[in-house]
């Protein structure tokens, strides 16, 4: 009698974790196609946009979860231990540059404001993107982080309180702050293009503080 393999694509995150500190290669394999291009695509907007730093660590934490699954705690949901471990890696290698530079690091977030506004629009947009880089640059590490969490990686207020080890009310504070800098400092731009941004972040904070 023939076998029929077993499929995991059903499976949740945390099961196939369950089956990978058994050894399970194959569910590892479905964890790596999942979460393999968040995580690059995480570490790119953390690591100062370098495309080849982003793939060393995102090969580096699947090799920490091949080698050690043990460290993953069944209790926790995978999404939000996944990006605990990341932004971890991240820190550490704050501090290095730090160390190798003698100087503050910073986020190169690339955010995109999407519009659907005629071409001769482009130009005022490009500009108010750079300036809106420009600002992020200038808020702190964990302003940054929760932004960047937020509204690049659509987490919830809760899965990024746990991820940054703080408390939800703290998450809120924040982005409440980062969005009244952002307006204060953008007015000079059209109320056109504040709309697009302020849109952009209340549509999705709203949800978490009505």
């Amino acid at each position: 009698m023939q076998l029929v393999k077993k499929s995991y694509t059903d499976e949740t995150d945390e099961n196939l974790m369950r089956e990978v500190i058994q050894g399970n290669s194959r569910a590892f394999s479905e964890i790596y196609d999942r979460w393999s291009k968040p995580m690059l695509n995480y570490f790119y907007k953390m690591l100062w946009q370098d495309r080849e730093k982003a793939e060393d660590f995102m090969q580096e934490i699947f090799t920490k979860i091949i080698h050690k699954p043990q460290l993953y705690n069944p209790s926790r949901a995978f999404k939000t231990w996944i990006y605990s471990v990341a932004n971890n890696m991240c820190k550490n290698e704050y501090r290095r540059a730090d160390v190798r530079k003698g100087t503050s690091n910073s986020l190169h977030d690339n955010i995109i404001v999407h519009d659907s506004s005629a071409p001769d629009k482009e130009h005022d947009k490009n500009i108010f993107n750079h300036r809106l880089k420009e600002e992020l640059e200038l808020l702190s590490e964990n302003h940054k982080k929760t932004f960047i969490l937020r509204f690049k990686h659509d987490l919830s207020i809760k899965d990024i309180a746990e991820i940054l080890e703080t408390s939800e009310g703290t998450v809120k504070s924040r982005i409440f702050y980062t969005l009244k800098k952002l307006g204060k400092n953008l007015k000079e731009f059209s109320p056109v293009a504040k709309t697009i941004m302020v849109g952009m972040c209340l549509i999705k904070l709203v949800q978490y503080i009505i």
